[in-house]
């Protein structure tokens, strides 16, 4: 059997198939969307509350993806309660979902693309950027046997990627296809879903899969594929932050400093002990206690997602060089069609927080 038939057997694909369905990911795409309900759930540690304990309410929107690692550690490591907060957390489908939300006033705060708030500011919308959560982490996955060793490779070829006007199309057209000297014209774009783009990868229906975390470890762990890129080790940029309201900030600082002061906690524990962090919230991600490798070996799913926590980095400080990065980004979104004007970045940031606790 030649390398492609192998490939495209059923084998993999089922293999594919099984590991992705044991992720448990119930979203078709990411912050860094479809519109789809909600769905919420408690900490158990929040509902074990002491009565005596006058807990701050604050409701929390989330991604289900490694870059929102810190918000969910925060709550099933017990932070946010140790703040002071009995947070409900709510799972989204988008960063344009999750934002919506906020502006609607169904959400107090968010960890998602920076680049949603400058979309609804663009809108007039009355939304802050107050911490800093995950730096971008975007990869070019392509099948071992394609022959393609280089992004310059891809040109006439097939990419699977996300949404357009999604952080990672703004910067796969502004950064990766200038690097390759070539441009989104150059290849047949396909927008999916990151578990599709995958499993199209997977099949040979595509030769590239532009994704993030924990997308990337699984397809790399389950399937014969490699990666020939990864935006973060060449340009890095702040992707995923923290966002509120204006009205939140105002009437609610307290709770928005508690909140930044629970997913600092927990950013440092992803960052020092990954493989504890795991241990909490793989759950979200996986729902088996073992995967099958490419090899045919298991290896534990707390392992996975230790070694997905390990590829990221979280920083809850924007710095003065981030925020660069993202008025380049933000001129790239006008560029692209996605602003109507450069906004400028310093006016949707209230870094009020990361100030007083450095004072």
């Amino acid at each position: 059997m030649n390398k492609m038939k192998f490939f495209r057997s059923s084998k993999w694909k089922k293999r594919l198939i099984v590991a992705i369905a044991a992720f448990g990911l119930l979203f078709s795409t990411a912050a860094c969307g479809n519109n789809e309900n909600a769905a919420q759930h408690s900490s158990e540690s929040n509902q074990q509350n002491d009565s005596n304990e006058q807990l701050r309410k604050v409701r929390v929107g989330y991604l289900n993806v490694m870059d929102d690692a810190q918000a969910m550690l925060a709550n099933e490591g017990g932070f946010y309660k140790k703040h002071g907060l009995d947070v409900t957390m709510q799972m989204f489908n988008s960063g344009t979902d999750l934002i919506k939300a906020i502006v609607g006033g169904q959400l107090d705060a968010g960890v998602l693309g920076f680049t949603n708030a400058l979309t609804w500011l663009d809108k007039g919308a009355d939304i802050k950027i107050v911490g800093g959560a995950q730096m971008g982490y975007h990869s070019m996955l392509v099948r071992k046997d394609s022959g393609i060793q280089s992004l310059a490779d891809l040109k006439g070829k097939s990419v699977a990627s996300q949404q357009q006007g999604s952080t990672a199309d703004i910067v796969l057209n502004g950064v990766v296809w200038k690097k390759a000297g070539i441009t989104k014209n150059d290849v047949q774009m396909q927008y999916v879903s990151p578990s599709v783009a995958i499993q199209s990868l997977a099949a040979g229906k595509v030769d590239a899969a532009f994704v993030f975390e924990p997308y990337d470890s699984i397809a790399r762990l389950t399937t014969p594929v490699e990666q020939i890129y990864e935006i973060g080790k060449e340009w890095p940029f702040p992707c995923m932050v923290v966002i509120t309201s204006g009205k939140m900030i105002k009437e609610n600082k307290e709770a928005v400093y508690a909140l930044l002061d629970a997913q600092k906690e927990a950013i440092e524990m992803l960052e020092e002990k990954p493989a504890e962090a795991a241990k909490l919230i793989t759950k979200y991600f996986i729902k088996e206690a073992e995967l099958e490798t490419s090899d045919g070996k298991k290896i534990a799913a707390t392992k996975v997602i230790e070694e997905s926590i390990k590829s990221q980095t979280f920083n809850w400080e924007i710095t003065p060089e981030q925020v660069e990065k993202m008025q380049e980004i933000a001129k790239m979104m006008v560029e692209q069609g996605i602003l109507k004007k450069e906004i400028d970045v310093k006016k949707a940031l209230d870094l009020s927080w990361q100030e007083q606790i450095k004072e």
